[in-house]
């Protein structure tokens, strides 16, 4: 029978039965326990003791994040609440010292402490969460809006097809995650506009994250020569769909024919070097690569797996539908967490940010797994949206304890939803809730309240 077909009393005799092991405990107590605090310790610089010392700070920046209020204040507000309540002396409920020291964060910190849980999960994850055996990591990249302030406008412009003042800057970020764990192993981050801006640009940063044995899989932004290459001799296969420019001009009668519209192809190494490589890289590249083009699913797709009877056309259609997962993924991170607005108003705080945001959905993610694991699931068919809500429940009302009864109660709880399988899905890009009939602000703030202090509010526009 298939785990997602077991009973729940069974899965919940594995969970008693495992609850206790080593391994359990190990990564739970990871999220709960000590050894998250003293990994922080020990990449954190030398620092006198304040109301918000380093580790104490990190915990409310990921309570700030995983909160649906997400403000500064409600952060500093439940701190003091809980210093009351444990009988210590309460501070200030003014945000400048709770900012101040996020500010002392070291942003390499965040990002490491990010990474390093990704790698856990990875290493933890079973063969069978794999395809055939081999880790499949997914790429993908998204945008995040920041206030509207000089230097985070310098950093990261608004489009430049609106006006100064009434945009807002506009990050560009590229995820690496993994298929089987959800897990994030790596991000990279930059402007939207301009040179190396491009999410293929932003992947080349992250490539080192890859290990020999993974499969990539990436849309139509990624099919390009120069990335196969770095591919196919860091030992990754890679699976996209075809650039949009190739597709047009595909000829399934030429090259060397495997099947119905499948067939081989030599690719030529560009005549022009990138701006990005080296003299030395480029003459070092293969002067012809060769790769399979396969027509499946309504895509072309372009792929390193050459054999069509080791990995079959069919074979390679139900791994690409498999993609769709990054789009959740992110807009998992985006949404349900809500870091599709940042708040900090310099780049600095918002990079810092964002990387406090992708910790705290692989801590979230690291309970899944362990849920998953103790079920006999696979990640992906448990919510994440309720993971969090059972998380944050916990530490409200269980104080986070680490008594064996409570974290089987917590597993079991995580673990009990089923999240349908849904490859291939397609919604519509277009909202049913109607928005407030106010019209867009089309002149910079400050302006417009001018004119309103003058003449008043404009009649409503039907």
């Amino acid at each position: 029978m298939h785990p997602s077909h077991r009973p729940a009393t069974g899965q919940q005799r594995r969970i008693r039965e495992y609850v206790g092991s080593a391994d359990a405990y190990a990564m739970f107590n990871l999220l709960t326990g000590p050894q998250l605090l003293e990994r922080v310790e020990a990449l954190l610089p030398n620092h006198r003791e304040r109301l918000f010392p380093p580790t104490e700070t990190l915990s409310l920046f990921l309570a700030q994040a995983l909160s649906a209020d997400g403000s500064c204040q409600q952060v500093v507000n439940d701190a003091m609440v809980k210093r009351v309540i444990a009988g210590m002396k309460p501070g200030s409920t003014d945000t400048g010292g709770y900012c101040k020291a996020r500010a002392r964060l070291p942003t390499s910190l965040v990002s490491t402490l990010a990474r390093d849980v990704g790698e856990i999960l990875v290493k933890g994850a079973p063969s069978w969460w794999h395809w055939r055996g081999r880790p499949v990591r997914l790429v993908d990249g998204t945008t995040v809006s920041l206030p509207d302030t000089q230097e985070n406008q310098a950093a990261f412009p608004q489009p430049s097809s609106q006006q100064p003042g009434l945009g807002f800057p506009i990050c560009r970020v590229a995820g690496l995650l993994c298929l089987g764990s959800g897990a994030l192993l790596d991000a990279a981050m930059g402007p939207c506009e301009g040179k190396g801006s491009d999410e293929q640009s932003l992947l080349r940063d992250m490539l080192d994250s890859l290990q020999s044995g993974d499969v990539l899989l990436g849309d139509a932004l990624y099919a390009s020569y120069f990335l196969l290459w770095d591919l196919i001799r860091g030992g990754v296969d890679a699976l996209f769909e075809q650039h949009g420019g190739r597709k047009r001009s595909t000829d399934f009668s030429k090259g060397e024919k495997l099947g119905a519209r499948d067939h081989l192809i030599v690719l030529s190494k560009p005549k022009q070097k990138p701006d990005w490589m080296s003299q030395y890289e480029y003459d070092q590249a293969p002067a012809t690569l060769k790769v399979r083009e396969l027509h499946a699913g309504g895509k072309i797709l372009v792929t390193t797996f050459l054999c069509p009877k080791e990995t079959p056309k069919n074979v390679l259609k139900a791994l690409f539908r498999q993609r769709w997962n990054v789009e959740l993924d992110l807009r998992t991170i985006k949404t349900t967490l809500g870091m599709e607005h940042l708040r900090c108003k310099t780049p600095e705080m918002a990079i810092k940010e964002l990387w406090v945001y992708l910790l705290a959905y692989n801590l979230i993610r690291l309970l899944m797994a362990q849920a998953a694991l103790l079920a006999d699931q696979i990640p992906r068919q448990l919510s994440f949206k309720h993971t969090v809500q059972i998380w944050i429940a916990w530490q409200q009302r269980a104080g986070g304890g680490h008594d064996a009864v409570l974290i089987n109660a917590l597993l079991v709880l995580i673990a009990e939803p089923r999240v349908g399988l849904r490859p291939g899905r397609i919604e519509p890009r277009a909202r049913k809730r109607r928005p407030k009939p106010f019209p867009l602000l089309t002149k910079p703030r400050q302006q417009a309240r001018e004119e309103v202090r003058r003449n008043g509010h404009p009649n409503k526009q039907r």
